[in-house]
């Protein structure tokens, strides 16, 4: 496989999650597409480093699309432990997982 090929892999894994955040009025469902979103771009960054520094280069310049993606997967661990605080906090209040009810947690 060559980069374009990863490029356009990660390019629909991120439209299928873009549309899935437009769509969809469960917060389960929105963060699941949300984190497709961000497996998306760890991708496209972790190809683009193999792809675009040559092996041959100094060291720290192969490993920045691979550092970048420690960072995505370490933000969207921290998202998705707020996310599902909220998700809790929600149900407990009203029963419900839906979109149209977290502005109820108004306070």
């Amino acid at each position: 496989m060559n980069l374009e090929s990863f490029l356009i892999i990660s390019g629909v894994m991120f439209s299928i999650g873009l549309i899935g955040v437009l769509i969809k009025s469960n917060i389960i469902a929105i963060l699941m597409s949300l984190e497709l979103m961000l497996n998306s771009v760890n991708i496209a960054a972790v190809a683009a480093s193999r792809y675009v520094t040559p092996l041959n280069s100094q060291p720290e310049f192969v490993l920045w699309g691979n550092l970048f993606a420690v960072f995505v997967i370490t933000i969207a661990a921290a998202e998705i432990a707020l996310g599902l605080a909220i998700v809790m906090s929600l149900y407990k209040r009203k029963n419900r997982i839906f979109i149209d009810t977290i502005s109820d947690l108004k306070g």
